[in-house]
């Protein structure tokens, strides 16, 4: 935290703890990225404990405190600068997450549902490269238009925990936006030369198939940790895009 402080936050004009409504922006997407944030991080400190010998339902009840608390620091330290300050809908998306965690260890003792993370080069950070992010790892973490956050479960496992159908192979749905420029949604106008583009923004949502590595059955040690960091991403696979009113067919999507 004194880290990201100086790092990230000090570059930044101070006011007074204030908070600000920007429930809004990006149309969700953002929200949808703490969700999915407070979700991971309460897995991986849960797990940790429940490694560490403390029993299932105390470990998931110290991983979702601890990832609620890191990302409530975030807030606060959000509230502190004059360009934005402390969200209600981060915190109200963060306590979301971490819920998903929770409930899913109390009822079933495993995440039958997780959260998945793709991201392609949409291609319009050109444009705004200081808020959609430069290089490959820039605009992985702030080009919304280019990420894509999955639900991915196994259906027949829900219904049926016996069954010959493989516990690898999952059902996603995906949710994304694109052609967003600017956080509030509405049409941005890039001139150029020969004129001018204009940037409608839309949103996106997607099914696909998937594979949870975490159920591909092996004894290894080594292959099970290389697993549990490959469930992090959606396996690239056809989808089916509705947007706009549309069908779309995406051959190869991530």
């Amino acid at each position: 935290m004194l880290g990201l402080h100086f790092v990230w936050y000090d570059d930044f004009p101070k006011s007074e703890f204030h908070s600000f409504n920007d429930g809004a922006e990006w149309q969700q997407m953002d929200k949808v990225g703490h969700f999915s944030t407070a979700w991971y991080i309460s897995r991986f400190s849960g797990g940790t404990f429940k490694w560490a010998g403390v029993t299932p339902k105390k470990s998931a009840l110290i991983g979702m405190g601890f990832s609620f608390g890191y990302l409530a620091t975030l807030e606060v330290l959000d509230a502190s600068n004059l360009e934005w300050g402390f969200s209600w809908g981060d915190l109200g998306a963060n306590t979301a997450g971490t819920l998903m965690y929770f409930g899913q260890e109390f009822v079933w003792g495993e995440q039958k549902f997780k959260l998945k993370y793709s991201f392609h080069n949409s291609g319009l950070a050109d444009y705004r490269p200081d808020v959609l992010g430069e290089g490959f790892f820039g605009r992985a973490l702030k080009d919304y238009n280019g990420q894509t956050y999955w639900l991915s479960f196994n259906p027949v496992s829900l219904i049926k925990p016996e069954t010959k159908f493989p516990r690898w192979l999952n059902f996603a749905v995906g949710y994304g936006i694109d052609n967003q420029l600017i956080g509030d949604g509405g049409t941005y106008v890039y001139s150029t030369s020969g004129g001018q583009v204009n940037f409608v923004p839309y949103r996106q949502l997607y099914f696909s198939l998937d594979i949870d590595f975490e159920k591909i059955p092996t004894q290894s040690k080594i292959l099970k940790v290389i697993f549990k960091g490959l469930n992090f991403f959606k396996v690239p696979f056809p989808a089916l895009e509705i947007s706009q009113n549309t069908f779309r067919m995406k051959p190869f999507y991530f």
